[in-house]
């Protein structure tokens, strides 16, 4: 344990502060006043002189203000996201102030239903008025007010986490730099809604709820027990109980014929139904669940675009590929209503077979993303640049090869496609890989860049470096974008490797007033050759693979991609062809002695 906590922030006290006074109360989103309030938190790390370190983080239902370190030397677990936040760690306390407060309607210190109410020398009960997500938010901010925080480098959160932080970025848009949302949803479903509701109605006809005034008796735990049981199933995905549980027994080898738990999984439940009744209130899940319900970005606002219109910070979007909860598409429609009005926004899914729980679960991913992301933000705060040098791909002018099998493609010399870009100008890199043409376009030409890159590390390698870039296949379109956002679209040395170029091509021409397209040249005369010569399929610097392991499913010429753009009524504006070197063979004959070529083209 020694070594635990000093791996960790250590020793770390929970603090309470009155935020509202009894004589001034808030008005609630109900239209009902409540005061006092108070609010437990934790804080770690330190606030510099700058005051530009500050982060807070938002947590989920289940937990509290204590998100690491340990509150004695002889706690047997640490904070809920121990594994994030500590020195060293993705949410690095040596470099951050990090705050974490127990949100509004909570049980572990601040104002709640198992609060007393002054008015009646009684806990309030179901006589606490109906709390919202963005009264939850509203009282953070007085807290903020309280500890003399006037701005946050980030507000970082996971599942109803993360609805706080998208409602932070819309109350209050000037007040951070960047928005962290991690699995998390802007509304819940019907599904997410009817297990809420299962949950209060298990909780409500516990024989001792007594109508929310149990605090001097017996506590409803089996109403609460069963609500636990049922929103701990939602945090898992049938992948990892079955092989977690599968259909093990816990205690015998054969069926006893009764209706006690005889399953791995139903006693792993009713492990988690017993700790959850020890350290939460009934009254507050009933709270808590029902301001989930209410949260409703596009019904708040009229569409969720129109929610996002005046945000201003820079926001990472984080799903989970075996989330049923708060699914990777729910996570999308983030995503496509913040780049919709030319938001900065970085999205990735991470591959996990650990469902909802992946976002404490899935540490080295996420934490690598989180930890990239604010980084890269706090640099830009600081020096005004979003790229960060030690990290970006193009730092090592000598390298030849990137880690990822993506680098493994001879790339076009990026120098000519940055020479073909005017400075300023807003540019979409499709396919951009590790984010080496972003890199130098934003450091040379001072454009607004982004990416979308299929392959999820490199995205997160993206992240790092300080580029925008959104885990998606392009093939599935751009609808996401209006028409003439960018100024520039690069489709670098991934024509070849796509199912439907016709399709994507037009989405390009679309979304941009010019596109940009390099590829290499199957026509030139090493290809040739070796079809001529030996039968087989031919391998060069710009076609390294062989035919059964090759990500390129169609081979096209220059000529080819001449008839192309007149059968699609694409104008070329320049054609540059590339060989070995820059030769009058290669001018004369391109498409014989090209390796390979870049177009820049526009609509007519």
């Amino acid at each position: 344990m020694d070594r635990d906590i000093k791996n960790s922030v250590g020793i770390v006290e929970t603090q309470i502060v009155r935020v509202v006074e009894g004589d001034a109360p808030l008005r609630l989103k109900c239209g009902k006043d409540l005061g006092p309030i108070d609010v437990a938190y934790e804080t770690y790390g330190e606030l510099n002189e700058q005051k530009d370190n500050a982060i807070l983080i938002c947590h989920a239902l289940s937990g509290n203000a204590h998100v690491a370190g340990y509150n004695s030397p002889d706690d047997r677990k640490p904070g809920w996201w121990d594994t994030m936040v500590g020195p060293g760690k993705p949410i690095d306390t040596h470099r951050y102030f990090v705050i974490c407060s127990n949100f509004l309607g909570g049980c572990s210190g601040t104002t709640g239903p198992s609060e007393v109410n002054p008015a009646t020398g009684k806990p309030y009960g179901l006589d606490f008025p109906i709390i919202t997500i963005e009264d939850t938010i509203n009282v953070q901010k007085l807290l903020l007010d309280k500890l003399g925080i006037g701005h946050l480098l980030a507000v970082i959160g996971g599942s109803m986490g993360g609805m706080q932080v998208l409602q932070w970025s819309i109350a209050y848009p000037d007040f951070m730099d960047a928005a962290l949302c991690i699995a998390s949803t802007t509304r819940l479903n019907a599904q997410s809604i009817a297990f809420d509701a299962v949950g209060r109605n298990a909780i409500l006809g516990d024989v001792n709820f007594n109508h929310g005034q149990y605090h001097d008796g017996p506590v409803p735990g089996r109403g609460l027990g069963i609500a636990r049981m049922i929103g701990h199933i939602t945090y898992l995905s049938e992948e990892s109980m079955r092989a977690k549980f599968g259909r093990q027994l816990r205690t015998a080898e054969n069926y006893n014929y009764e209706f006690d738990s005889e399953f791995s999984v139903e006693t792993y439940l009713d492990h988690q139904s017993r700790t959850f009744i020890e350290r939460f209130d009934a009254n507050c899940y009933l709270y808590v669940t029902k301001a989930m319900d209410y949260f409703d970005l596009a019904r708040e606002y009229g569409s969720l675009e129109q929610a996002f219109s005046n945000t201003s910070c820079r926001f990472l979007i984080a799903s989970f590929s075996s989330d049923w909860l708060f699914t990777p598409e729910q996570s999308e429609e983030i995503v496509n209503a913040l780049a919709a009005k030319g938001k900065d926004v970085t999205y990735c899914d991470i591959t996990s077979s650990y469902g909802h729980d992946a976002f404490l679960l899935e540490v080295q991913k996420l934490g690598r993303l989180i930890g990239g992301f604010i980084d890269a933000t706090w640099h830009q705060v600081r020096t005004g640049q979003r790229i960060l040098p030690e990290k970006c791909a193009c730092a090592d002018t000598n390298k030849k090869t990137h880690k990822h099998d993506y680098g493994k493609r001879v790339r076009v010399d990026y120098q000519l496609i940055e020479s073909l870009i005017e400075p300023d100008s807003r540019v979409l890199d499709l396919g951009c890989g590790d984010g080496e043409l972003l890199c130098r376009l934003i450091g040379d030409k001072n454009v607004t860049a982004e990416g979308i890159e299929l392959d999820e590390e490199l995205v997160i390698h993206c992240t790092q470096c300080g580029v925008s870039a959104i885990h998606r296949d392009i093939e599935r379109g751009l609808e996401m974008y209006p028409t003439d956002t960018f100024d520039y679209a690069v489709l670098s040395q991934t024509i070849q490797t796509l199912k439907d170029p016709q399709k994507v091509i037009a989405e390009l021409h679309r979304v941009a007033r010019r596109v940009i397209v390099s590829f290499p040249n199957f026509a030139n005369w090493h290809c040739r050759l070796q079809l001529l010569f030996k039968g087989m399929a031919p391998i060069t610097k710009q076609l390294p693979y062989r035919w059964h392991n090759s990500p390129n499913i169609h081979f096209l010429s220059l000529k080819d991609y001449d008839h192309f753009c007149a059968e699609q009524g694409i104008k070329i504006e320049q054609k540059i062809p590339i060989g070995k070197h820059t030769t009058l063979p290669v001018r004369i004959l391109p498409n014989f002695f090209a390796a390979q070529a870049v177009y820049v083209t526009s609509k007519h």
